[in-house]
């Protein structure tokens, strides 16, 4: 027989090698993404170019370029930059003149918040669709539920954006294009952001709910005369709800990478639109800092959720 105290003290190793990995992992893949953006970020061309005019004589070229680092070789300027950010120094930005974590940070707020709101508005649409979908299987409300989910992943957030702007902000003039400070500025953000996640959540709770509703217990529901609003609504989703809510960190990092795009085209001031306004400055702090920063959220957010699915269910733990 198995000595008392032997398989709670084999699963707590488990447990703990199962969370060492995937930490480990996480910490491969945000050095990764800082290795491909500092060289990729080098590509855009010599920021020398656009911080002096075109008549600086070669000796102040030189003199500047050595003094912001970049008369080193590039995998040198890496290192140099990789010493200094494990202590906290991102560098100085080329065109805002402040440090470059600061200036990221200062809007990062902005920016999870418009993810937050895009989070939202996909739920609203997903699970009305997904649960309509599967309570009507077959019928006119479950193909026009598919399709119109199925239409979010056809339209990029981009155009989506552009096209919210051309109807409700100069056609009908209801909506402000631009800019931050009321509920009315994040909605159209926010829908354009969130439409494209929805046409995947719909797809789970529909297939969630199709399992659910032909279990035994919504049978005996139905057996003893249970409202079959109540069965679907409070108990069916309920446990339907458990796929969508157990991924939910994987769309929410989604999000954040797609709000560089999203909040160029509404002007909204978060980390998305200052890392693509250093981009074409050539502010390399700020843009290392900034999609180092997102690359960081992105990571932590998968890995609560693949933490979460090792500690749902047990199994997966033994077999990764």
């Amino acid at each position: 027989m198995r000595p008392s105290g032997t398989f709670p003290r084999e699963w707590g190793k488990v447990v703990t090698g199962y969370f060492l990995r995937r930490v480990l992992q996480g910490l491969i893949s945000i050095v990764g993404a800082s290795i491909v953006i500092f060289f990729i970020s080098r590509l855009s061309g010599d920021p020398i170019v656009l911080l002096l005019p075109t008549e600086a004589p070669p000796a102040l070229i030189e003199q500047v370029r050595q003094e912001m680092g970049l008369n080193e070789p590039v995998w040198k300027q890496y290192l140099i930059f990789a010493g200094k950010a494990l202590g906290g120094d991102f560098g100085k930005s080329y065109r805002w003149q402040a440090p470059a974590l600061e200036l990221v940070l200062d809007r990062l707020p902005a920016t999870i918040g418009l993810a937050l709101a895009a989070l939202a508005f996909s739920i609203l649409l997903a699970v009305p669709f997904g649960v309509l979908s599967a309570v009507y299987r077959g019928s006119l409300i479950d193909t026009l539920g598919k399709g119109f989910a199925m239409l979010g992943q056809a339209m990029p957030n981009f155009w989506v954006g552009l096209l919210l702007v051309l109807i409700f902000a100069i056609h009908l003039d209801v909506l402000p294009a631009y800019g931050t400070g009321s509920a009315a500025h994040v909605l159209m953000p926010a829908i354009a952001l969130g439409w494209y996640p929805v046409a995947a959540q719909t797809r789970i709770v529909r297939s969630a709910m199709l399992d659910v509703l032909d279990s035994d217990y919504i049978r005996m529901g139905r057996a003893v005369g249970a409202s079959e609003r109540v069965l679907v609504w409070k108990y069916a989703l309920r446990n339907a709800a458990i796929p969508l809510v157990t991924i939910l960190g994987v769309y929410f990092a989604a999000m954040l990478g797609g709000a560089f795009v999203v909040e160029t085209v509404f002007a909204w001031p978060g980390v998305g639109r200052t890392v693509v306004e250093a981009v074409f400055s050539r502010d390399f702090p700020v843009v290392q800092v900034g999609v180092l920063l997102t690359s960081i959220l992105f990571v932590t957010s998968n890995l609560l959720v693949d933490l979460s699915y090792g500690f749902i269910d047990p199994r997966i733990r033994y077999d990764r």
